[in-house]
Order: structure tokens, then sequence, then C-alpha cells
């Protein structure tokens, strides 16, 4: 059963960071494509980044370039979000999402989700 548990949220004040934490298990972590989306208040799920198995490849949507970076310890079976120059717009739960297999393909499981609020 594969499972997904973020961590590391949490409130900031706008200009600040946070760093978000999933760790996984159940599946063979290494071998897929991760991803982080999100959902703020009131609206869908947005894909927010995806890194690839070996991590050699990253992508972004254009709001967070930039400003968030991704990336995995495969060893730790674990996926990060650093998230730098927190804007209020950036307020909502951020999921980890497994992927597939190939780079960036789309994602199917995600965790319970960590709430992240930029406020002042």
């Amino acid at each position: 059963e594969v499972q997904l548990v973020e961590s590391g949220g949490g409130l900031v004040q706008p200009g600040g960071s946070l760093r978000l934490s999933c760790a996984a298990s159940g599946f063979t972590f290494g071998m897929y494509t991760m991803h982080w989306v999100r959902q703020a208040p009131g609206k869908g799920l947005e894909w927010v980044s995806a890194i690839s198995n070996g991590a050699k490849s990253t992508s972004y949507t254009d709001f967070v370039k930039g400003r968030f970076t991704i990336s995995r310890d495969n060893a730790k079976n674990t996926l990060y979000l650093q998230m730098d120059s927190l804007k209020p717009e950036d307020t909502a739960v951020y999921y980890c999402a497994k992927g597939e297999l190939e780079f960036p393909g789309n994602w199917n499981s995600r965790g319970q989700g960590t709430q992240v609020t930029v406020s002042s």
C-alpha cells in the first residue's frame, strides 16, 4: 500500500521560507517520478512541481519558478519542497503525490497534506 506522509507546513510571513518533507513507503520510491500538488481554499488541485526518479530532471509551474526547489533523497525515501519568498497566494494544503516511471507523467496517489499559511 502506498503511503505518503507530508510534514513541515505552518504559518509564515510573506517573504519567509518553509521546507516541506514527504516520507514515502509501500512502493519502490527511487523508481518513480514524484510530484507536489496543492489546493488553495475554495479552489481545485493545482500541480506545483515534479522531479524525475534520479533527480536529474525537475519541472515547476510558472508561479513558483525561481522561488520553490524540489529535491529528493532516494536513500531515505523522502521528497522535499523548499519554498522561499512565500506569498499569500501560496496559502494552500500541499500534497506529495506518486507519479509514473516516466517524467513528468501524471500523478496518482497522494498523502493527507500539510497546511501552509502565508500571512502577516
